[in-house]
């Protein structure tokens, strides 16, 4: 295992956006499984469900319902399947580690605590390279000594 992605990748990878191809090409390189943590999978459902309420209120916004359930039912086969691998991590040493983080880049850079989550799951699993499309969490990723070839 030498990558870890965070929410930006994986909606980059289920549904299309500016940055699909890039994921997408990644994942046609990847030899063997994507790591995800129970968090990022957390992370993703939840946003994909945010956007179906989005947009029950107000069809200009979020995704439908339709869409919304594909992309969760896709990522539930891809980790069926193996395409992603669900990765236990020690949270403990996760959260000390994000705490370190926190502390190091938050006043400087702003970063949000489950950006800081992701980059300290990283850090934990020993990966060397970050897949994100987000330029904030790409600076933090970058500044803690990750490759970023995406």
């Amino acid at each position: 295992m030498s990558c870890f992605p965070d929410t930006s990748f994986l909606c980059a990878l289920y549904r299309t956006q500016a940055s699909s191809p890039l994921a997408d090409q990644f994942m046609m390189r990847l030899s063997g499984s994507l790591p995800v943590s129970s968090l990022l999978l957390l992370e993703f459902r939840q946003s994909v469900r945010l956007q179906i309420r989005l947009h029950l209120s107000n069809r200009r916004k979020g995704f439908s319902q339709r869409e919304g359930q594909q992309m969760l039912n896709d990522v539930q086969m891809d980790l069926n399947a193996g395409l992603l691998m669900a990765t236990p991590v020690d949270w403990s040493a996760v959260h000390q580690r994000a705490e370190a983080l926190s502390g190091a880049h938050t006043l400087a850079a702003g970063h949000q605590l489950a950006n800081i989550l992701h980059v300290a799951t990283a850090l934990q699993l020993g990966v060397t390279e970050f897949l994100t499309f987000d330029a904030n969490q790409k600076k933090l990723a970058v500044a803690e000594g990750f490759i970023v070839p995406i």
